[in-house]
């Protein structure tokens, strides 16, 4: 039985899934944010916590890892791009059904 959506609230309080298995503390260059962020490496992070996220973003060094979890397709997936002259990201962006893919270090405001 799927989850029903979460109460406004609820859904103010659940933090940003920031998915990267770089040992950076800010791997793809979100830091200082006033959003509340919550970064996991791909193994550790449950589907209801992927499931559950107001937006959950990808960096794309973790898209090996993140593809074997076998995750559906939901909204607000962002894939982010530390190699700017990677042609491979847009494929690999449709595959997973990420709606945007931006490079680090890009003003993500």
């Amino acid at each position: 039985m799927p989850h029903s959506a979460p109460a406004p609230q609820e859904q103010a309080r659940t933090p940003v899934l920031v998915i990267s298995d770089h040992p950076d503390d800010d791997p793809i260059g979100l830091l200082p944010c006033p959003v509340p962020l919550r970064r996991l490496p791909s193994p550790l992070f449950s589907a209801e916590e992927y499931q559950l996220a107001p937006l959950v973003i990808l960096d794309d060094r973790s898209y090996p890892a993140f593809t074997l979890r076998h995750m559906p397709h939901r909204p607000g997936l962002i894939l982010t791009l530390a190699d700017p002259g990677d042609d491979t990201v847009h494929p690999r962006a449709a595959a997973i059904g990420a709606e945007a893919v931006l490079r680090t270090g890009q003003d993500l405001s």
